[in-house]
């Protein structure tokens, strides 16, 4: 039969040797959990403001540029059909977002082939997509590499638990337990830190992706104005 009894006092020692509780209140808390992942904690603590950072950053950014009066469109349309090009580009002008410029773009080559207009329009629309994607990368590699960092966290926490237990000659529970609170600390934080990023990362790649089907709309739209018959 398992001695209940002789299981609680084991782990009583376990918590007693546990050099955690810094403050001596009796009581552990985060932060002295995340003190005891050692200095791999330095960087996976900087991958996490840095993720941050840029998620937010870049959410206000995106959320800038998505922003588009619904009249937009057939405000510019009116001024192309009454033929007034240079109202259509003072109005676009004064919106700041990417489909704004995109018209813009346009309307400085009407008159020229449709081919031309739409190819201009185009290079406009890559140059928008690159300036919302800045920066995105930074997540996509914290997403990946704070876990890595977690592992190798593991396995420092693993080598310190057999350097102390060999300089020891023998296994106590307080050099077993240093070395487990290492390996747990900070493979759990890295796995953390890049669940984190990921869904941060996916989120932003979401609502770009819905800004641009607005500024691929709003180019179409903007092509078949000009393709329209005039009366």
């Amino acid at each position: 039969m398992i001695d209940l009894l002789q299981i609680s006092d084991s782990l009583t020692q376990v918590a007693g040797h546990i050099n955690v509780d810094r403050n001596n209140d009796g009581s552990i808390s985060f932060m002295e959990l995340l003190f005891m992942g050692g200095w791999i904690m330095v960087p996976l603590a900087i991958m996490l403001l840095l993720a941050i950072y840029v998620f937010t950053e870049r959410y206000i950014a995106i959320r800038n540029a998505s922003r588009i009066d619904q009249n937009f469109m057939n405000i510019v349309r009116d001024h192309i059909v009454s033929g007034n090009l240079t109202a259509a580009r003072s109005f676009a002008k004064n919106s700041n977002n990417p489909v704004a410029r995109i018209i813009d773009k346009g309307l400085q080559r009407v008159g020229k082939p449709i081919e031309n207009i739409e190819k201009s329009m185009d290079n406009v629309g890559q140059l928008e997509m690159y300036k919302l994607e800045k920066n995105l990368g930074i997540l996509s590699v914290v997403s990946k590499a704070a876990p890595i960092f977690g592992f190798v966290g593991t396995l420092i926490g693993l080598m310190q638990l057999f350097a102390n237990i060999q300089k020891a000659n023998e296994v106590e529970i307080n050099v077993v337990s240093q070395g487990i609170y290492t390996k747990l600390i900070t493979s759990i934080s890295g796995l953390v830190i890049g669940l984190i990023a990921y869904f941060a990362y996916s989120y932003l790649n979401t609502q770009i992706d819905k800004t641009s089907n607005k500024m691929e709309g709003a180019a179409a739209d903007f092509l078949d104005v000009l393709q329209e018959p005039t009366h």
